[in-house]
């Protein structure tokens, strides 16, 4: 049980951690000030709040997917499959990247707790291809799941993370020599003519008591012809308009819109600002993620997806909305069917 909790950073790694910029007082800083819980927030009427859920927060039926074969998807252009949260994978040129990969059916270090939603929990470790690169955004356990890890690792050739992470995964028996940590700004040609540049986010880290000993990020992919914005957690703020003028335009922008509470404002983005970060991305196409799969928040379990999209067509921003495990292949066709309805 011990080991699905992780490890914090010590020694050579902790002191090299200090040495960031991003790193003051003990514990990684966002950019802006950021409470987790909003200044007019309490204990007591966030408990109230959630004894007094409504019934909607989880679908009342099995929820449809596709199950794509995941070992023949071949494309030069970027094909991506969603998972359900915040899982996903991408295919491009003939690399296959997995993103924050979920899939032991739970969203807790409690196998019975934050299960996934029926008719989720389609694909497992065994239905992946070799995979080139795991990119782990941060450390909660909806990004990060221990059993996952332990699959998917010798299939993995490499893991690209935030920086602390990798103390997780050697304590989780990752080769050191597979693993890359990034402080935000830093970048890599991960494979020849494919460059992975970490970003900032507005969130928080940890899997315990402690939070903010290693650090959370969004990821920028850029290979020959594409550009993708790997958004991970975060709450809305100048760093999205500050990420688009300095490396947009985006030919995807894949943003959290999901889990969120005017009590935690500041660390998961409002439906409607996830369109507005796609903007100021300067992005072709958003897609949505962090919802349909797990209930972590107070809202009906569709509310993400339907406030998103109304308001993107408000706007006028392109959006896809593929059901779990269905493709979504930049430049070409893409889902957009509501199905959730």
């Amino acid at each position: 049980m011990s080991k699905i909790f992780g490890k914090l950073p010590t020694g050579k790694r902790l002191l090299h951690i200090k040495q960031s910029k991003n790193y003051k007082d003990g514990i990684f800083q966002n950019l802006s000030p950021t409470p987790v819980m909003a200044e007019d927030a309490s204990f007591r009427k966030i408990l109230k709040d959630y004894y007094n859920k409504p019934k909607t927060t989880e679908p009342p039926h099995p929820l449809p997917s596709v199950k794509t074969e995941l070992k023949s998807i071949a494309s030069e252009d970027p094909v991506i499959i969603w998972f359900g949260h915040s899982s996903y994978m991408i295919h491009t040129e003939g690399k296959n990247i997995l993103v924050d990969p979920v899939f032991s059916n739970s969203a807790s270090p409690f196998s019975f707790m934050v299960k996934g939603y029926k008719g989720t929990n389609i694909f497992t470790a065994d239905d992946f291809p070799e995979l080139d690169m795991i990119i782990l955004t941060h450390d909660h356990y909806d990004h990060l799941d221990y059993k996952t890890i332990r699959k998917l690792k010798s299939k993995t050739k490499r893991f690209c993370v935030s920086l602390g992470i990798a103390a997780h995964l050697e304590y989780w028996s990752v080769a050191k020599e597979k693993i890359t940590e990034f402080d935000w700004w830093e970048e890599d040609e991960i494979f020849q003519g494919m460059k992975l540049t970490s970003a900032p986010a507005r969130h928080f880290s940890g899997r315990g008591i402690r939070r903010g000993k290693t650090l959370w990020s969004s990821f920028i992919l850029q290979t020959k012809n594409h550009k993708i914005y790997i958004g991970g957690d975060s709450g809305y703020d100048n760093h999205f308009l500050n990420i688009g003028k300095k490396h947009g335009p985006f030919d995807l922008a894949i943003l959290e819109c999901g889990q969120y509470n005017l009590n935690w404002k500041n660390i998961h983005m409002m439906p409607e600002e996830t369109v507005q970060a796609g903007i100021d991305l300067q992005a072709k196409l958003l897609l949505p993620v962090h919802w349909g799969k797990f209930t972590l928040a107070l809202h009906p379990w569709n509310d993400p997806i339907i406030r998103v999209v109304k308001k993107a067509r408000e706007l006028k921003v392109n959006i896809t909305t593929p059901m779990i495990g269905e493709p979504v292949a930049i430049g070409k066709d893409f889902p957009e069917k509501e199905w959730w309805k």
